[in-house]
């Protein structure tokens, strides 16, 4: 299917986001009229190759004359004026400088790609998110299939047991009976014996033989039964299993809530009902085979075996079904999980993923830091820590809403250890890996090296990462810079502002998909330009829209993260008043600031921008009494208000009245009070 139609059948989320990647710049209405031969040619190539670039221009002047042609038969004139109009656009602006086109719409063509790929993972989490309902991929069917087949087996596994000793008590009725006789003294092959006698040696011999039948029978069908097992065991630990623990690692960072374990816990509950009714079996041969053997008993060549694989199978599920259902996490930072802050409380929860209520209130948990492993020690310089606080519990059902064995530990603080090197801690199950601080000033930095480490591997005791950081690709870490804006507010990032975000990082480029960044990058060295990484200038906003501007950001009013040549592109062709509200890219802590329409005296089109509002004034008078009470000094010196209308075209009061407070707002001017900032060009 064509990318355009691909494009249309999206959710209206998806194609608002679509919606702001076209401008004049390059019509949308053009990307409509023309998507196959759009699709068809090589924009990429053109963009850093002139000659391609100004043949590619010219046939796309042509291809909008036959579409015009086409138009023109269906008498549609609405759509015949705006091809002209396209038309008389692109020739003027692009006639003598054919590659901007071309990288602007190889832009787009990436970007709708993006988009799509964005809207197939979440299409992909959504199902697997459901907890309820029914399984939705064709390896979860084939799992659930399994685990009936293992039900099914054991269950006939259990009658074949009756069968087995029913049988072996008639033969060892028979048998005794015989020998209580004195008929088995006589030779067996029955020389001496009456005809009655050997007709019942005979009958004895029948159901010995039988009798090994069945017992060779079952302890083959055991095998294969354990086999079966082995195979689904992994697909559960190995795989459903891992799929959880790395969803939850991408949902500590801001990604997708993590599907609910109840499923995960049906299924591990299941094999191990399913196992231990395997090992009563196994037993019960032992007992059988005590009571009754003989020469090549199988039960005696075969269930040494048999057991010690039960009992392997078990022991290895029963610990990979601890779990840390939620991760180390400070409450008064929520959405900042595994930062730890020394001297700060902090919780975290295990959970067992099989829920068997005789084990209720028989297993005790402890919680210890990992603190002399091979790895940590190698590390120079490394600190250690204890954990203070009640760090010991017994798992219980009472702390879970659905009868699972769980252990939350509400009360947990960590202290630097200052002499001493402590114990090794044994621990089968481990949470994600912390970032301890000792000041919240630490947290940005903190925060990054827990998205770099979650977003690039999901190794749970890595802790030689930071030594040598692995590069990130621009798709990965564009991800996680959205996720930081959608899980604690109503709205990601939109592909335009991700395009921002990445010029910042990378420069100018075509085609980011694909495009390495490195930690220091990301986090430690300056951008250009500034005194400061992109990371704590991207973090202070995102604070600044969560404390100061958080039902505007909701409201979609903020256009954020935009390039100075885009902000003049769509604003010069509107109506003077028209304005955005911009994140400021100067502004170390945060800043946001509104850039406007205006004409001057010889009517020329004037962009205008003011200093961005810090969080400080933010404080006094919120961004929306501040749009609304903004006033500057006209020509003729009176007081007007610069702001009329949202871009697009949304009434200034429509869209930031409701957020205004009750009373009268002091006017911001220019020049006046403490929330007032300086009038400044938009190229600031």
């Amino acid at each position: 299917m064509a990318q355009w139609n691909q494009l249309q059948q999206l959710e209206t989320r998806y194609l608002e986001q679509l919606y702001h990647l076209y401008s004049d710049s390059f019509p949308m209405e053009l990307r409509q009229f023309l998507a196959p031969w759009i699709e068809s040619q090589d924009w990429a190539y053109a963009a850093n190759k002139e000659s391609h670039a100004t043949l590619v221009f010219h046939n796309l002047l042509g291809e909008i004359d036959q579409q015009y042609s086409r138009f023109l038969q269906e008498n549609n004139v609405l759509y015949q004026h705006n091809l002209r109009r396209i038309k008389q656009h692109l020739q003027s602006k692009y006639l003598e400088k054919p590659m901007d086109i071309a990288r602007i719409v190889a832009r787009c063509l990436w970007e709708e790609q993006r988009l799509l790929q964005t809207a197939t993972s979440a299409t992909q989490d959504g199902q697997a998110a459901h907890p309820t309902g029914t399984v939705v991929t064709e390896k979860q069917q084939i799992l659930e299939h399994n685990l009936q087949d293992i039900r099914k087996r054991v269950q006939d596994m259990e009658q074949k047991m009756k069968m087995l000793e029913n049988l072996q008590d008639d033969f060892d009725f028979n048998y005794k009976t015989l020998k209580s006789q004195g008929e088995l003294s006589q030779d067996l092959n029955g020389n001496s014996q009456a005809a009655a006698t050997r007709q019942k040696m005979a009958q004895l011999e029948q159901m010995l033989s039988a009798l090994d039948q069945l017992r060779r029978q079952i302890v083959t069908e055991m095998g294969g039964l354990l086999t079966a097992m082995d195979y689904v065991q992994k697909n559960l630990t190995d795989e459903e299993l891992a799929d959880w623990k790395r969803r939850q690692q991408i949902a500590c960072i801001g990604g997708p809530p993590n599907i609910c374990l109840d499923r995960l816990e049906t299924w591990i509950t299941s094999l191990a009902e399913s196992q231990l009714q395997i090992r009563q079996q196994i037993k019960k041969l032992e007992e059988l085979q005590q009571k009754v053997s003989y020469k090549g008993d199988p039960i005696i060549q075969h269930r040494p075996a048999l057991e010690e694989k039960i009992v392997d199978l078990f022991r290895n599920l029963m610990k990979s079904a601890f779990v840390v259902e939620r991760q180390p996490c400070m409450p008064m930072h929520p959405d900042r999980p595994l930062v730890i802050k020394t001297g700060v409380q902090f919780t975290n929860k295990v959970r067992l993923l099989v829920k068997f209520p005789e084990l209720n209130y028989q297993l005790k948990i402890k919680v210890c830091i990992d603190k002399e492993s091979g790895d940590v020690a190698a590390i120079r310089g490394s600190r250690k820590f204890n954990i203070l606080g009640t760090n010991t519990k017994v798992m219980n059902m009472e702390e879970s809403n659905n009868g699972s064995l769980s252990a939350e530990f509400k009360h947990l603080t960590l202290r630097e250890q200052r002499c001493g090197n402590g114990g090794r801690t044994n621990s089968d199950t481990h949470s994600l890996p912390v970032v301890v601080i000792s000041n919240i000033c630490q947290m940005p930095n903190a925060w990054a090296s827990i998205l770099w480490y979650n977003m690039l591997t999901n190794h749970p005791k890595n802790v030689n990462f930071f030594t040598k950081p692995p590069v990130g690709t621009w798709d990965q870490v564009a991800e996680v810079l959205s996720w930081q804006f959608s899980s604690t507010t109503k709205r990601g990032l939109t592909i335009e502002q991700l395009t921002t975000l990445a010029e910042k990082l990378l420069g100018p480029c075509v085609n980011y998909s694909g495009c390495q960044i490195t930690w220091a990058k990301f986090c430690k060295e300056n951008m250009a330009g500034k005194g400061f990484s992109f990371w704590v200038w991207l973090d202070n906003i995102i604070d600044l829209v969560k404390k100061y501007i958080l039902a505007l950001w909701n409201e979609g009013y903020i256009m954020g993260f935009i390039s100075k040549e885009r902000e003049r592109a769509i604003l010069s062709p509107k109506p003077p008043g028209t304005f955005l509200l911009r994140f400021s890219e100067s502004s170390k802590e945060g800043g946001i600031t509104f850039t406007w329409v205006e004409k001057d005296i010889s009517g020329k089109t004037q962009i205008q921008s003011v200093e961005p509002y810090t969080k400080q004034q933010l404080n006094s008078m919120s961004f929306a009494d501040i749009i609304m009470g903004y006033k500057i000094m006209d020509a003729t010196n009176i007081l007007v208000s610069p702001l009329v209308y949202l871009y697009p075209e949304i009434p200034k009061e429509e869209a930031f009245g409701k957020y205004c407070r009750p009373e009268a707002a002091p006017e911001a001017e220019m020049g006046g009070d403490s929330t007032s900032s300086k009038l400044l060009p938009c190229s600031s």
